[in-house]
């Protein structure tokens, strides 16, 4: 092994690393793979950036504009019609039918972007049929799969695995090359799903009709176990109060789903509804924090003029704060920024205009004229002056913005649930609107506290916000639970008002972001009752769960902002009646110009990367999808992959690590001839999936077995052939591949599901890939 083999074994064992960890997302690390072989010297700046003009990665993108361009058509619905037509309500038909036809387009069409396309249209079969989704929606995953295999554009490691061979100066692989082999393959795994697969399919059953869309959703997340009633007291100090003022939300976890008053309900209530004496609320959350807030105040106001001015300390100053002109914070709010934890100084108001703001500041977007009064210590003053992007004035007086009337002194009192919690645990500032300024524990005062600071009972609190806000905290504490509501859950729903489940879709931006980071109901107007991840229901906390891949949200409200919802590019509407209407005028001419580019390729007039490119323009120009919808469609995180992983390829074949690797596998399966090395192939490559991405593993593979080709002294194709059907066999592992990912909360799926199923269909497809590569790919 010579230096070079070394060093690009090493980088490749860091990728490694980076994938199995997610330390880092996939498509950075492969950029950071990218750049460390040509600092390294291992390939030249040119090599290292061939990828992005490689033919390989612009079908990839071409062909996921196509794809977007015949899913707006409405070709989901026209799929969904015949597929109900001929399965009926046969299970066995159901599953043969669905994995035929995602197979069938999968050999067309991107496979994640099948799965996006006929998620919504099995739900909905399964929703009409009496099912419950899980027995079909793995399936339909598993098709995209094995599909993508048929031809040459189905999949990126397919594309990839002939661009390989181009680059050797071989004959690449055409069109319909992979058809003997894939169709083999595909046709072996709807049979083995539809008469022994499936009965290893989890069934999550749910009480419901057949066709009961409401009692599916409600039964499937749980809702009904989550409904309760309240009472607002006759004198209660949250009449006359909005229901964003009522803070029921972000202090009890709470959604309203509905008001009853005077014997009618009002259905989805928006924040600015106006609660009154008597109301009942029809909540859904959990009670236990109710009941422990009722328990007794938690805090008391002290009646007790305050002066500003003592807030300053020989240690502690004021500044007013301002943008620079192109100051990046601007548009955030100081919770975006984390302008506390960023420079230990407190924002205690801010002048706009010819108004000071004082209250709820961190959730104000900041403008550019903004005045930021803000206290700290001299050293944290100091950080702020050295931001380039702040002016900071030192000042010695605040009269002009009258904090007095928005500071207070408030006491911890004896059995208070704050008594032993830090400030953060506490949630004085994030839900209760409150800031705590300083702690008056012993005789000793702490001002401007750290988060970590524990609150004991006597403490004194000198607070910032409102007198209404510390009313409303009364208000929560005397509402009266009546208990658990006896609704019908028909009740919930009518014309305007239903449920309405939705998935991320694979091109959605808001992974890892919280319900509070994206302003969830502000900016929809819709209600987010439950998440299903993991193979269950979760009904409190939603709004600081990080959004994840796979996730299922179950929403409530207008059904018009669920339409509107639809039509965004982050989310899959599940319920059919929230759906985006499709441009079904343009379905015979996307048909049309699909039809085009793989005849234009048949023939050979057009590579397919132009092909593909002509057909997508094709696309948009005659209006079956607009522009922006093309650039959303493009699932950019693998366009980077791809092209930050070429480079390795390259890396490994010029310093010979491929060769290497292929001698190791040739000294211990060459003796058993050219099938036993063709199986321990496939065998790795399966191995590789379950740390990798497709096209990763493609790209890694395909100089092995193009040297393994070599050594043994036969023919590359097929080798080559092998590790593109075994790259389609990523079933064990719902992140084997997007498509397992998108049906994970749809179908309420668990890991192990995907160990059950997948593993004896990947022993399936393996198996008959091995039988069936030697007829018509001969050693």
């Amino acid at each position: 092994m010579t230096f070079q083999i070394a060093l690009v074994l090493a980088i490749l064992g860091v990728a490694l690393l980076l994938f199995v960890t997610e330390r880092v997302r996939m498509d950075l690390a492969a950029m950071l793979i990218l750049v460390s072989l040509v600092v390294t010297g291992l390939i030249t700046p040119a090599e290292a950036l061939s990828g992005f003009s490689s033919p390989a990665v612009v079908t990839v993108w071409a062909v996921l504009i196509l794809s977007a361009g015949l899913t707006r058509a409405g070709l989901a619905g026209l799929v969904g019609q015949q597929m109900l037509r001929l399965a009926g309500h046969s299970e066995a038909r159901l599953v043969a039918v669905i994995m035929l036809t995602a197979a069938v387009l999968s050999g067309f069409m991107n496979n994640v972007g099948v799965a996006a396309l006929m998620l919504p249209v099995v739900v909905n079969i399964a929703r009409q049929t009496g099912r419950p989704p899980s027995r079909l929606l793995m399936p339909l995953a598993f098709a995209t799969l094995v599909g993508g295999s048929i031809t040459l554009i189905g999949t990126p490691p397919n594309l990839l695995i002939s661009e390989a061979l181009h680059e050797s100066g071989l004959n690449s692989f055409q069109m319909f090359d992979f058809l003997p082999v894939g169709l083999a393959v595909t046709l072996a795994s709807i049979v083995f799903m539809t008469l022994g697969g499936r009965h290893l399919l989890p069934r999550r059953e749910t009480k419901r009709l057949p066709g009961d869309e409401r009692a599916d959703l409600a039964e499937f997340f749980g809702l009904r176990e989550r409904l309760y009633t309240v009472r607002l007291p006759p004198a209660s100090p949250l009449a006359g109060k909005s229901l964003l003022e009522s803070r029921l939300g972000v202090v009890l976890g709470l959604n309203v789903v509905g008001i009853l008053r005077q014997g009618a309900v009002r259905l989805a209530p928006t924040p600015e509804t106006v609660l009154q004496a008597d109301d009942r609320l029809l909540v859904e959350g959990r009670l236990d924090q109710l009941a422990e807030f009722s328990n007794g105040q938690q805090i008391l106001v002290k009646e007790q003029p305050l002066d500003v001015e003592k807030l300053l300390s020989a240690e502690m100053g004021f500044a007013e704060v301002r943008f620079a002109a192109d100051c990046p914070l601007q548009g955030q709010t100081l919770q975006q920024i984390g302008f506390r934890a960023r420079f230990g100084a407190v924002v205690l108001a801010v002048r706009r205009g010819g108004g000071v703001l004082r209250t709820n500041l961190e959730r104000i977007p900041l403008q550019c004229d903004d005045v930021l009064l803000v206290q700290g210590r001299h050293g944290q003053l100091d950080l702020l002056e050295a931001e380039p992007s702040l002016i900071v004035k030192r000042i010695e007086t605040v009269k002009e913005y009258q904090l007095e009337e928005r500071l207070m002194l408030a006491r911890v009192p004896p059995g208070s649930l704050l008594a032993g919690k830090t400030l953060a645990e506490s949630r004085l500032g994030g839900a209760y609107g409150l800031g705590v300024m300083g702690i008056m524990h012993e005789g000793t005062t702490r001002l401007l506290p750290e988060a970590d600071e524990r609150l004991a009972e006597g403490d004194l609190l000198l607070v910032k916000g409102r007198r209404q806000d510390l009313e409303t905290l009364a208000g929560l504490q005397s509402l009266v639970v009546e208990g658990q509501a006896e609704v019908d859950l028909d009740d919930l729903e009518s014309e305007h008002v239903g449920l309405i489940e939705v998935v991320l879709s694979p091109h959605s931006k808001l992974a890892g972001k919280t319900l509070r980071e994206l302003h969830f109901r502000d900016k929809y107007g819709l209600s987010v009752l439950a998440i299903w991840r993991g193979g269950r229901a979760y009904r409190s906390g939603l709004r600081d769960m990080a959004l994840q891949f796979g996730d299922a949200l179950l929403l409530y409200g207008p059904r018009d902002r669920a339409r509107v919802l639809g039509s965004e590019p982050d989310f899959l509407v599940l319920t059919e009646s929230a759906q985006e209407a499709p441009r079904w005028q343009k379905a015979p001419l996307a048909l049309l110009i699909m039809a085009g580019v793989l005849v234009v390729v048949m023939i050979g007039w057009l590579p397919i990367a132009i092909a593909a490119v002509m057909g997508m323009a094709l696309m948009i120009l005659t209006g079956c999808l607009a522009m922006d919808e093309a650039y959303q469609s493009v699932e950019w995180r693998s366009v980077f992959l791809i092209a930050g992983m070429l480079p390795m390829g390259i890396a490994m074949e010029r310093t010979g690590a491929a060769q290497w690797l292929a001698d190791g596998l040739i000294g211990l399966l060459g003796g058993w001839g050219p099938l036993a090395v063709m199986g321990g192939l496939t065998l790795l490559a399966v191995a590789a999936l379950q740390a990798m991405p497709t096209a990763a593993v493609a790209v890694l593979l395909a100089p092995i077995a193009m040297g393994a080709a070599a050594n043994l002294g036969v023919s590359p194709y097929p080798l080559l052939m092998a590790v593109a059907a075994a790259t389609s066999a990523a079933f064990m592992s719902p992140v084997g591949h997007p498509s397992n990912v998108l049906i994970m909360g749809p179908g309420g799926y668990r890991f192990t599901d995907y160990i059950r199923v997948g593993l004896p269909l990947t022993i399936v497809v393996l198996a008959v890939a091995l039988l069936v590569i030697p007829l018509f790919w001969p050693f």
